[in-house]
């Protein structure tokens, strides 16, 4: 007799095992009936039916149409829900039929016999065709064996007992009821990783993923409806849940698993017998038991505009489960009303800095107070301190012309500054800052009516005056003349300030910044500029400034220093540091940054204490992010040219800060040919400085990559250099990760050796960036999709060995 133990033992032993695909063994009973043409849209018979019933293959109509699709669907549900689809991009006109052709290929044609389908069976021949039980659909040989099954080419939907090995895609449909390819993607990745994208024929932007990255990864949905990623590859099973709620019991509810129009990957339950829904506690259609993401809403998307997923200036909610929308927030209006996803505008005209514009009549501007709402990448200016209160932050923006709405935390005293067009915009509980919508006051307020009726009185008074007397004439007239003069002095020095603000930068006269610094005493560094100051500003006594005394600035005229100031105080980023000011007086060209409490990433990777892994990764990210906006995002793309840790400054939350980006040379769109002014620093050029070959973006890219490499190790390339080694810090990696000794870069690190599986992904992204060929090196954008693991990661070649000549050290 088996013990109780014996049992629990081998149930156990069940569960541990990985799953396998279901094995069929098919006969000519299972092949459905045959008959020229096998199927036509409109006769009979209409579909082919599994045993059970449950599924079923035919024609499907498209709603709104007069086409059809080749499809699987529920078969004893109400609803017919399609599960698979063989020509969604290219729906059937009336008649078409589905034909096993005299060179044994089954094939969809339509009246006019043009193929609009046709499974790819790699040359092997048809026999016969089987609708299965599970929902799969099955082409078969002479032997009776599988040639071709719908469950290993998906379309956006995958059912119980399915299982996706690498690579695999799922492809969302355009709507409920357009069955063409959407703009989202789930994509099991050769390298493992589980990825949802955002897609276009020109971008593919990533998400969400499962970070399982080099696993042997399978995307498993079993028959209980749990759905998991399992590495098959390894000697302990290794499981990555995607689900956590109760699916039901698969005895009661289908299941099935969709990414929807909208992006989310949906595991839903549908009750198998509709009568048992009667007595109205369950419902009739598909309810959603997960989603993945959690809230679509509250997740980042880095497409090609940042605008997030309900376009410019509007907010996506989420409503319960499965459902979100986008709406508009007060006095704005859809861009398009039959598609929400396109954005808002304004319903008054654009802030336009001018002194005729709405927002420079301050008492005619008004103030919408929103609540648990945010556009997170909006932001252009914080300020912070306990004196910050929402007055303060409302009188802030009001006094902006470029201040769009303002975002008040009262619990820490912060105030973000928002600009046009408001991006990624989206609503939550969670949410606990206050917005401030800057908007003009609807017409025939009081404000306008008393400004009027004071025009009004004044032109009365005029008249009668103007009537009294000669004498009183021509006094008044001398007392007009001088206001009109006076009016005008304002009016050009307000036309004068306005250019500055328009960019919200400060013009300093260089008493100021002498002051500031007293009298430029305290030195925080030297760079390849000029040197560095610490001071305090009259204007903003409760924070600490970086000044900045240039020392070889091209011979530029003063428009063009201020032009160049311009675009560098427009590219805001949380990547990059902020320029707030100016200096251009005489021989003085001074630049005030915001302060870097935590100095440089040199002093904090080359110090005393090492710092933590998951810090330098963090790092290393986030400047990765600041390359790709000042490369690809911002209007006048930049190439920085010294990229180095020593231009790379820390925040109080030690968040990397690129400094000095634009002093360099700024490049239009048209002038990425131009060879620009060799400047940088040795141990971090690219080979094509000392070569005639052309200057663009790689520069940056191959400096990164060299800084990764000693973010990675925590050593200077210049001081390893100078070492008993006597090779270069690129070449040791290289042959470290060659020889499989990658544990060697990072000695007495317990945490990165702990981590070698990401520590082996950074090295690698690290020996792309070096490559030689400029061609070779990735761009930033996909370094820093490779380094957060959203897209795959091939092994490089070798770099060329001491592609850099010797240092000539020179400490700029």
């Amino acid at each position: 007799m088996t013990s109780p133990t014996s049992l629990h033992f081998c149930s156990l032993l069940l569960l541990l095992l990985p799953p396998l695909p279901t094995v069929f063994s098919f006969t000519k009973d299972d092949c459905l009936s045959l008959k020229f043409p096998v199927l036509v849209e409109g006769t009979s018979p209409a579909s082919w039916p599994s045993r059970s019933g449950e599924f079923a293959l035919g024609f499907r109509p498209v709603p709104g149409s007069q086409t059809f699709l080749l499809a699987v669907w529920f078969n004893k549900i109400s609803e017919k829900t399609i599960v698979w689809s063989a020509n969604g991009n290219n729906p059937a006109p009336p008649s078409s039929q589905l034909n096993l052709t005299g060179n044994s290929e089954f094939v969809l044609d339509d009246p006019a016999g043009n193929t609009l389908w046709k499974p790819k069976t790699n040359g092997s021949k048809a026999t016969c065709a089987a609708m299965l039980n599970n929902g799969n659909f099955v082409i078969l040989d002479e032997n009776y064996s599988p040639i071709w099954e719908s469950f290993k080419e998906p379309t956006d939907t995958i059912l119980p007992g399915q299982i996706l090995g690498m690579p695999s895609t799922l492809r969302s449909r355009q709507s409920e009821t357009d069955y063409a390819d959407g703009g989202f993607e789930l994509s099991l990745q050769l390298d493992g990783n589980l990825v949802l994208y955002l897609v276009s024929e020109k971008f593919r932007s990533p998400y969400w993923a499962s970070t399982t990255m080099n696993w042997e990864s399978q995307l498993v949905f079993d028959d209980a409806g749990q759905i998991y990623i399992q590495d098959s590859n390894t000697s302990a099973i290794r499981t990555h849940n995607l689900t956590s709620e109760d699916p039901g019991s698969s005895q009661i509810y289908y299941h099935i698993a969709r990414i929807d129009q909208n992006g989310v990957f949906k595991l839903s339950k549908h009750l198998r017998n509709e009568n048992k829904a009667g007595d109205g506690s369950c419902s009739l259609s598909w309810s959603v038991v997960q989603e993945i993401p959690d809230d679509i809403c509250m997740t980042d998307v880095n497409n090609r505009n940042n605008v997030g997923w309900c376009g410019y200036n509007s907010i996506c909610e989420k409503v319960g489960k499965g459902q979100a929308f986008c709406r508009c927030p007060e006095r704005y209006s859809l861009v398009n009303p039959s598609d929400p996803s396109k954005g808002c505008k304004p319903d008054f005209p654009l802030p336009s800095c001018q002194p005729n514009g709405w927002e420079a009549e301050k008492e005619q501007v008004d103030f919408i107070e929103l609540h648990h709402v945010d556009w997170p990448l909006s932001d252009y200016d914080l300020q912070e301190g306990h004196g910050v209160d929402r007055a303060r932050c409302q009188q802030l923006c009001l006094d902006d012309c470029f201040c769009s709405a303002a975002m008040h935390q009262e619990k820490d005293g912060l105030c973000w500054s928002k600009k046009f067009p408001m991006s990624n915009g989206r609503s939550s509980p969670n949410i606990t800052k206050i917005v401030l919508l800057k908007v003009p006051k609807a017409k025939g307020s009081s404000v306008t009516n008393t400004k009027k009726k004071g025009k009004s009185t004044l032109l009365l008074v005029l008249a009668l005056l103007l009537g009294s007397s000669t004498f009183l004439n021509i006094l008044l007239l001398v007392a007009i003349s001088a206001a009109l003069f006076y009016l005008y002095r304002i009016k050009k020095n307000s036309a004068r300030n306005a250019s500055t603000s328009a960019t919200n930068m400060r013009s300093y006269t260089y008493e100021e910044l002498h002051k500031a610094t007293d009298g430029f005493k305290q030195t925080l560094g030297r760079g390849a500029f000029g040197t560095v100051y610490k001071g305090v500003v009259a204007s903003d006594p409760k924070r600490f400034v970086a000044i900045k005394k240039l020392e070889k600035v091209a011979g530029e005229g003063e428009k063009e220093f201020k032009t160049e100031v311009s675009v560098i105080c427009q590219t805001h980023h949380k990547n990059l540091v902020r320029l707030l000011g100016y200096c251009d007086e005489g021989e003085h060209r001074l630049l005030v940054y915001e302060y870097m409490s935590n100095g440089s990433l040199a002093s904090f990777l080359f110090g005393i204490s090492r710092p933590h892994w998951n810090q330098r990764v963090q790092i290393a990210f986030g400047i990765a992010r600041g390359l790709m906006y000042l490369h690809e995002e911002c209007s006048t793309q930049i190439i920085h040219c010294d990229i180095k840790p020593q231009n790379i400054l820390l925040d109080e939350y030690f968040t990397p800060r690129i400094s000095d980006f634009g002093l360099a040379k700024l490049l239009l769109a048209d002038q990425t040919r131009t060879r620009t002014q060799r400047r940088g620093t040795i141990g971090y050029f690219a080979p094509e400085w000392f070569s005639k070959a052309s200057i663009s973006v790689k520069v940056d890219v191959y400096s990164f990559g060299v800084m990764l490499l000693e973010i990675i190790c925590c050593q200077s390339s210049i001081s390893f250099a100078m070492g008993d080694e006597e090779e270069a810090l690129i070449d040791w990696a290289y042959e470290c990760y060659k020889e499989k000794r990658l544990e060697k870069l990072v000695e007495n690190d317990e945490e990165a050796r702990n981590d070698m599986k990401r520590l082996e992904r950074l090295v690698i992204v690290a020996i792309w960036c070096i490559q030689e060929d400029p061609s070779l090196r990735p761009t930033m954008k996909k370094v820093s999709h490779m380094l957060e693991g959203v897209v795959d990661v091939h092994v490089p070649p070798r770099p060329s060995l001491y592609t850099s000549p010797p240092p000539i050290i020179t400490y700029i």
